[in-house]
C-alpha cells in the first residue's frame, strides 16, 4: 500500500480545492454553511464518548466482551468531535495551513475505525494492539503531505492511498470474516453514508446550483456525521454472538 504511494508520481494539493461553491456569510461567519455544518460532528462525537465512558453504561458494557475493545472507538469519537473544530477552523479561511488541522483528526479517526474492525473480525485484541501504530501512520500521512507542501513539492499520495485502502480493508474484513457481534452489517451502512458524502463533495457546485440552498460540501459534512452516528447506533444495539463471551473468558483466564 505505502509502496504504491511511493512509486506513483507526486500529486500536489490543487489550489482550486479551497474554492468552494458556497461562500456566503451569515451571523458574521464567513463561508457560514461550510463552517456550521460541522456541528453534527461535535454532537455525535460527544454522544459517542458519553456512551463509551459513562460509569452507568450498561449498554456499553454489553457492546464489548473485553474493556480494551472500547479504546479504538474512544479514539474514533474523540477524533470526530475534533473534526468539528478542525474543519470549522479550515473553512473560515481555507488554505493548506488550516487544512492540516481538518485532515489530522479525519486520518486518525479512520485508523481507529480500522482498529475497531480488526478487533471485531480478527480478534478482540488485534486492533487494540495495532492502534498506536495505525494512529501514527494516519497522522504521519497528513504531516508528510503538509511538509511536502511547505517544501514546494506537494505530495498527497500517502494520505490518499492510506485513507482509501484503509476503508477498503474495512470492507474486505466485513466480507471475509464473521463479526463477533450482532449488527455486523451496520458497518456497510456507515461506509455507504460516508461514500455518499464523498460523492456530494465532488459534486459541490452542481448540488449548490440546484437551488443555492446548500452546497455539496456541506452535504458531505452532514452525511459523514450520519455515518458516525450509524456506528454509535450499531454499538448501542449490538450484542455478542453465541460463543464470543466464552472466547473472551478463555482469553482473560489464559486458557488455550
Amino acid at each position: 500500500m505505502l509502496l504504491l504511494a511511493a512509486i506513483v508520481p507526486p500529486i500536489p494539493q490543487p489550489p482550486s480545492y479551497h474554492h468552494f461553491a458556497d461562500s456566503r456569510g451569515c451571523f458574521g461567519i464567513p463561508n457560514c454553511f461550510n463552517v456550521i455544518s460541522n456541528l453534527p460532528f461535535l454532537f455525535v462525537g460527544v454522544a459517542g464518548l458519553v456512551f463509551l465512558l459513562s460509569s452507568r453504561g450498561s449498554l456499553a458494557a454489553k457492546a464489548f466482551t473485553l474493556p480494551s475493545e472500547r479504546w479504538p472507538f474512544v479514539i474514533l469519537f474523540l477524533s470526530v468531535a475534533l473534526v468539528c473544530f478542525g474543519s470549522a477552523y479550515y473553512h473560515l479561511v481555507p488554505d493548506n495551513d488550516r487544512l492540516v488541522w481538518d485532515r489530522l483528526p479525519i486520518a486518525i479517526g479512520i485508523m481507529a475505525l480500522l482498529a475497531a474492525t480488526l478487533n471485531d473480525r480478527i480478534g478482540p485484541e488485534a486492533g487494540t494492539r495495532l492502534l498506536p501504530v495505525l494512529i501514527a501512520i494516519g497522522a504521519g500521512t497528513v504531516l508528510n503531505w503538509y511538509w511536502s507542501e511547505q517544501r514546494g513539492a506537494g505530495n498527497l499520495n500517502f494520505y490518499v492511498v492510506v485513507q482509501f485502502y484503509s476503508l477498503l480493508v474495512i470492507v474486505l474484513l466485513g466480507v471475509f470474516f464473521r463479526s463477533r457481534y450482532t449488527r455486523g452489517g451496520d458497518i456497510y451502512a456507515a461506509l455507504g453514508l460516508y461514500g455518499l458524502g464523498k460523492v456530494a463533495e465532488f459534486a459541490d457546485r452542481p448540488i449548490y446550483a440546484l437551488g443555492h440552498a446548500i452546497s455539496g460540501h456541506s452535504v458531505k459534512h452532514l452525511l459523514a456525521a450520519c455515518a458516525i452516528y450509524w456506528v454509535l447506533r450499531m454499538l448501542r444495539k449490538r450484542e455478542p454472538l453465541q460463543g464470543t463471551m466464552e472466547e473472551a473468558a478463555s482469553r482473560s483466564s489464559g486458557l488455550p
